[in-house]
């Protein structure tokens, strides 16, 4: 029983002295290939233009759900799921950059406010093949709007930053926007 007792005391020391180590500061192992002491990366910045058409053809967001009649100044419960070109600049025909795919949901009672969940898959440049997932308040209607970056794939592993959308252009009989992002992520 001593025997087997002092096994047991070695063997915890032997990991508590292994947990310890992996959890010093500077260790490589915890540190996602960091070097210690690095000073933090600059984030990366995106800007490009993102282009939503419902009555487009073919639309590039569809309304899947939602009341028969939604409030026009709110569209409280419609849910809609798009797949939007994304382009260097305002005109659709400029170079593609990717795609935003994902939905969004009217969930302001009382305003224009969408929950807004997609990938921005990328599609050329140095980040292609490479996605970044937002997820977030959108107020079509604000000047500026900010939505977080919660995650990516690719070279955007480990992502966090942030997405400032600005309304470029929009048709209000339609809904059809034309809107500029410019987004900075840390990865």
């Amino acid at each position: 029983m001593t025997k087997g007792a002092v096994m047991l005391l070695v063997l915890f020391i032997t990991v508590l002295s292994a947990v310890s180590e992996a959890h010093r500061p500077g260790n490589r192992a915890l540190a996602h290939g960091r070097r210690p002491g690095a000073d933090p990366v600059a984030p990366t910045h995106l800007h490009f233009y993102f282009h939503d058409s419902s009555r487009g053809t073919p639309p590039t967001s569809v309304r899947v759900a939602g009341p028969a009649k939604p409030s026009l100044q709110t569209l409280f419960g419609a849910v809609y799921v798009m797949d939007d070109p994304l382009t260097e600049r305002p005109e659709l025909g400029s170079a593609a950059v990717g795609r935003a795919q994902g939905f969004y949901i009217g969930a302001d009672q009382t305003a224009m406010g969408f929950l807004q969940v997609m990938n921005l898959v990328l599609t050329s440049g140095a980040y292609n093949g490479s996605s970044l997932t937002v997820l977030g308040r959108n107020f079509p209607l604000a000047e500026v709007r900010e939505m977080p970056i919660v995650g990516g794939t690719g070279a955007f592993r480990f992502a966090r930053g942030y997405a400032q959308a600005r309304t470029y252009s929009m048709n209000t009989k339609t809904g059809d926007a034309n809107v500029e992002y410019d987004v900075y992520v840390m990865h």
